[in-house]
């Protein structure tokens, strides 16, 4: 990074994203490179070039000028050296997971986490006998109680999906550190415009680029960053044989939705506190979780730690899974639908679909309950989202 860019604010490195050089000029948006490969006249400089994260372009598989692009754009944003950027948000997370464990090993988690990323753990406690133990995302001595000798590495989010518990980075990332252990973050919630874990210590950071980064529920990408060149480079290698690369028009989609995150995040973050006091007043909702509500567990360190509060707002209904069901059935503007951090407000129940794989126990472990339902704010009027939400709420049972 040039020191021009290092004074930039990160809403401005958004919109100006790395750019390839062409005859002595830049594109003002960066094309897509839709090939598979690259071709040399020097059969040194191609050999070269397939054992270097940061060499010659030389197949898809390794990386891409668009893709590159991406990754430069994302650690640029977080503060980090370098990133390999993947098909889906899962796709960075097994890097990372797989590339850096091995049979026998142990990770510390926090408690509350994605269904998808809880059902993976399980996969590598079946399949390869790396043990993992939850503890809360908040407390470094629970850590530091957690850890074994075949400890390697602690894994938290940002804002816990669906919960919006808020991690204490600076603490958890510190104490891991002190232990020996390799820190990794979720930031897709909160993105590189309310918090950049780096700064509080995290070794890799994770995003689904299909949420906010992409923006318009039109791409499926993910992404990792790394603080450390070494790290970044174990797990690029392991990467590419996994052969989880990115595409080169879903790098081109997310750098093209990149442009607008300061924009977005602004209107999701106004949206869902407006929301989120609303249905905090609803005799229908027995309880509302944002870490922007003062009634919130999270809500100190969330200001402490985070510029906004996130789009990503749960609630419980008062009248259980029968209330959600119902309620589901009834939004009409907002749509019933997985992910989150495009345009549009989603709802989903996180019991039967984005946490379905999780037993009961693990469900009450994560605060998920019967009548939990999770709405991803976007970017509407408030007062159009709050009719919906209301005149749902007013529905009968059935």
């Amino acid at each position: 990074m040039t020191d021009f860019r290092a004074n930039l604010r990160p809403g401005t490195r958004a919109v100006h994203v790395p750019q390839p050089v062409v005859d002595n000029s830049r594109p003002i948006a960066m094309p897509i490179y839709q090939t598979s490969g690259f071709t040399f006249d020097d059969p040194a400089v191609m050999a070269e070039a397939m054992g270097r994260p940061d060499g010659a372009f030389v197949y898809g598989r390794y990386s891409n000028p668009t893709v590159r692009s991406l990754e430069q754009a994302v650690a640029d944003l977080e503060g980090a050296v370098a990133g390999v950027a993947t098909g889906s948000g899962m796709g960075a997370i097994n890097i990372v997971l797989l590339g850096l464990l091995k049979p026998g090993d142990h990770l510390v988690a926090q408690n509350s986490l994605y269904g998808g990323t809880a059902a993976m753990l399980g996969e590598l406690t079946a399949r390869f006998g790396i043990t993992v133990t939850y503890v809360p995302g908040d407390d470094p001595a629970a850590l530091r109680a957690a850890v074994r000798p075949e400890t390697r590495l602690v894994y938290l989010e940002t804002i816990s999906n669906p919960m919006t518990l808020v991690a204490d980075l600076p603490g958890m990332c510190a104490q891991a550190r002190e232990l020996g252990l390799v820190s990794v973050v979720d930031n897709t919630f909160a993105t590189p415009l309310l918090c950049r874990p780096i700064e509080h210590g995290a070794d890799i950071v994770v995003h689904s680029a299909t949420k906010y980064l992409g923006g318009h529920t039109d791409v499926v990408g993910g992404i990792a960053v790394f603080a450390d060149t070494a790290l970044y480079e174990k797990v690029w290698h392991f990467a590419i044989e996994l052969g989880a690369s990115a595409d080169p028009f879903a790098a081109w989609l997310t750098l093209r939705g990149m442009q607008t995150l300061e924009l977005r995040m602004e209107r999701h973050c106004s949206n869902a506190a407006f929301l989120a006091a609303r249905l905090a007043e609803h005799p229908a909702v027995a309880a509302v979780h944002w870490p922007g509500l003062p009634s919130h567990p999270s809500y100190e360190p969330a200001g402490k730690l985070l510029s906004g509060f996130g789009g990503v707002l749960s609630f419980d209904l008062a009248g259980g899974r029968a209330a959600g069901e119902a309620f589901m059935r009834s939004v009409r503007l907002a749509l019933l639908a997985p992910s989150l951090g495009g345009v549009e407000t989603l709802v989903l129940h996180p019991a039967t679909t984005s946490h379905r794989s999780l037993t009961p126990e693990e469900l009450r472990r994560s605060g998920i309950g019967e009548g939990t339902v999770r709405l991803a704010v976007g970017v509407e009027h408030p007062e159009d989202l709050w009719a919906d939400l209301a005149q749902a709420l007013r529905q009968p049972l059935q």
